[in-house]
């Protein structure tokens, strides 16, 4: 991964410094290329003057000081000097015509070695003193830029070496910080690596550092969510086969018991001993009823078939079912029904909705004190019916309130099945709240009792079957 980032990073720094000097190079032969030209062109301009300024000097034409004004032309150029009677008087070149490599001639148009000829230009310029016309200059040059002459070829090289230099640099750095931002990039990878493959041998407790906000540092975030989330799954599986393992063995030991003691002879089988032995049965039942709930809710097959139900009428036979067990520890329970007149009717499945307010009823009862009390309201809202269940028990701390509605989690593991359970119900209530397009939410403070909130839908929810998501 980082050799693949050094490489790709790399690749882009040397293709944009490749094709920026090669930029620069071409705009700056350009530019440099027409400044000779405007530069040429205004010294040819001034060259009439200068041939006129010579002849006057002297009255005639001097063959010394026409010479001298060769340095005047263009490179590669030539002057012919004619007489007022049109003839030749003279022809001039610029001095360093003869220093010119075959490369440059060939530029110029010199027709060395194979290079095309190029175009001439022509520039023809009228002589006069104060006495009247002296002559008539006649200009000939290549129509290409001008040739460099060997001081503006030592500063083209010296520009392009520098240039060049200054990419070599520029190079150098783009492979410093390419390898820098290369391992910056890959190392917080790498470590998502390692740590992934301790989580795989299972080291849940391994974790990685979100240092940054980017787009790195929340993939590191998300993954220590999953981690925990793991962790917490993995704690819970630990929890639920403990809690399974000790409700099998309680009711199993007792039933090994009474057998043992029917063959022993100890006790009869007389309709007490045997009633004994079911009641053990019975939690068997109820355990492995538990166990296959959970399994369906794993699965997600937990299937919502609707109906005009009413709420009223749940609740009211949920509470009924339920008395004799509240009896028992002599709980208040005190149900406020809407006023009559005003039930409260959704779609909804019956059977789930009643094991949902099953489930939270008789989780207030196991963790009521016997003397208790428990209140039951339905409200109805303009588009959402609302049941709150509370209780005067032992309380939930706030520590465990986020987590109450998880699969398998105990929030007083210190009690048994008659009243914490094994975990199961309270997270199969969330479940159906859900697949009803509702919520169950929860409150408490420790000591004083706990308020549970059930709000569901009024609209109509369709007809059709539909499937739980797995939690």
């Amino acid at each position: 991964m980082r050799k693949k980032l050094f490489l790709s990073t790399l690749a882009i720094v040397l293709v944009t410094l490749a094709l920026s000097i090669l930029a620069v190079e071409l705009v700056f032969r350009q530019q440099f290329s027409n400044y000779l030209t405007q530069t040429a062109e205004a010294t040819l301009d001034q060259l009439p003057a200068r041939l006129e300024a010579a002849y006057q000097g002297h009255g005639r034409w001097d063959k010394n000081r026409l010479v001298d004004l060769g340095q005047f032309l263009p490179m590669g150029g030539e002057l012919s000097l004619l007489d007022s009677q049109g003839h030749l008087i003279e022809t001039i070149a610029n001095p360093m015509n003869s220093m010119m490599s075959d490369q440059s001639q060939g530029m110029m148009g010199m027709g060395m070695g194979g290079y095309a000829v190029p175009a001439w230009k022509t520039k023809t310029f009228s002589l006069s003193d104060a006495h009247g016309p002296i002559g008539t200059a006649v200009i000939r040059y290549p129509s290409a830029s001008p040739a460099l002459n060997p001081r503006d070829r030592s500063f083209t090289s010296a520009v392009l070496r520098s240039l060049l230099l200054a990419g070599g640099l520029a190079l150098l750095l783009g492979v410093l910080l390419s390898y820098w931002m290369s391992r910056k990039l890959s190392s917080p990878l790498g470590r998502l690596t390692q740590a992934a493959n301790r989580i795989g041998q299972g080291h849940l407790e391994e974790r990685v550092p979100c240092a940054t906000d980017d787009e790195i540092g929340r993939l590191a975030a998300a993954f220590n969510a999953m981690a925990d989330n793991l962790k917490g799954q993995e704690r819970l599986r630990k929890q639920m086969t403990a809690d399974i393992a000790h409700e099998l063995r309680t009711p199993l030991t007792s039933m090994r018991s009474f057998v043992e003691a029917f063959q022993d002879g100890i006790l009869l089988p007389d309709p007490g001993n045997l009633a004994a032995l079911n009641e053990e049965i019975d939690r068997l039942v109820d355990l492995a009823s538990d166990l296959k709930d959970l399994n369906v809710a794993e699965m997600g097959a937990l299937t919502l078939n609707p109906e005009p139900v009413t709420l009223d009428g749940i609740l009211s036979k949920v509470v009924r079912n339920l008395s004799p067990l509240l009896q028992e520890k002599e709980i208040k329970v005190t149900w406020q029904p809407p006023e009559p007149g005003h039930e409260v009717t959704l779609n909804g499945d019956s059977r789930l909705l009643t094991r949902l307010f099953y489930n939270l009823i008789q989780n207030a009862y196991k963790y009521s004190e016997a003397g208790g009390s428990i209140t039951i309201r339905l409200q109805r809202g303009p588009d959402f019916a609302q049941v709150q269940i509370q209780d005067s028990g032992i309380g939930i701390p706030q520590a465990d309130l986020p987590n109450i509605f998880e699969r398998f989690y105990r929030a007083d593991k210190s009690r048994s099945r008659e009243t914490g359970g094994t975990g199961i119900g309270l997270a199969l209530v969330k479940q159906i709240a859900t697949l009803h397009q509702g919520s169950v939410a929860a409150e408490s403070k420790l000591g004083q009792g706990s308020t549970f909130t059930v709000r569901l839908p009024l609209e109509k929810q369709g007809t059709q079957k539909q499937r739980l998501p797995l939690p």
